[in-house]
């Protein structure tokens, strides 16, 4: 494997090693929480409390592992010598992404609800805006059409902003019952998506070939299911 391969493995690694385990203990401590509040089960005062403070870790997990996602994809797809749009392309793209993360950082700090909702939508939108370039794959972007909703990338955008709208509604989830069902009703989506992303991810590790077999992999007739014959190996030379 080469550095390029190291790298498009980044992404799935991170969602193995990291946000699958996180979104396990943010579940069940959403569980203990909801108990502790309906039945008055007798767990650890505490869980409400490390819930938020997890699910916030798990949110910011997601939106920072499909934005590494997305700038290696970018960067990697053609040399930077090849890079459509040259410098001044490639200089606005950094600038959305360096502006994505300071907007997701500052969604941790800043207490006003419209603030809070502003970085959000800024860095969702940042986010939507660097995975609608060329270089990334996408399966279709018509709603209308079928392979859309079996999109992993489509699916990651739509996590991403559950995982975003949870961040800037963490106040209001607490203080308010409809917030809170809101909430609850947000998870289960997201819930929901974070399967179907473990399924579609693999999918799609499966049809992206190694860096050097590119050539190859991608002369074959996907639509008939069919490669063209690899040319004959030369003879060997007479002693």
């Amino acid at each position: 494997m080469t550095t390029v391969d190291w790298l498009w493995l980044l992404h799935p690694a991170l969602a193995v090693v990291l946000v699958y385990p996180l979104l396990g203990m943010v579940l069940r401590l959403a569980r203990q929480t909801r108990d502790r509040r309906l039945t008055q089960a007798k767990h650890p005062p505490s869980v409400g409390r490390d819930h938020a403070d997890l699910g916030q870790w798990l949110a910011t997990a997601v939106v920072a592992i499909v934005l590494i996602a997305e700038a290696v994809v970018i960067a990697t797809e053609h040399p930077l010598a090849a890079f459509e749009g040259g410098l001044p392309r490639l200089g606005m793209l950094l600038l959305v992404l360096v502006g994505s993360v300071v907007a997701l950082a500052t969604l941790w700090r800043v207490k006003r609800p419209l603030y809070r909702a502003s970085f959000a939508l800024l860095c969702w939108a940042g986010t939507i805006g660097l995975g609608l370039q060329p270089e990334v794959f996408r399966r279709s972007d018509n709603p209308l059409d079928p392979v859309f909703w079996q999109s992993h990338f489509w699916g990651g955008i739509g996590l991403t902003g559950l995982m975003l709208f949870s961040v800037a509604c963490r106040p209001e989830i607490h203080r308010h019952l409809r917030w809170r069902r809101l909430h609850i009703s947000a998870n289960v989506l997201a819930a929901l998506i974070f399967l179907a992303q473990g399924l579609t991810g693999p999918r799609d590790l499966l049809e992206i070939p190694l860096s050097w077999q590119k050539a190859t992999v991608y002369a074959c007739d996907y639509k008939a299911m069919r490669c063209p014959a690899p040319a004959p190996s030369p003879a060997p030379a007479t002693p």
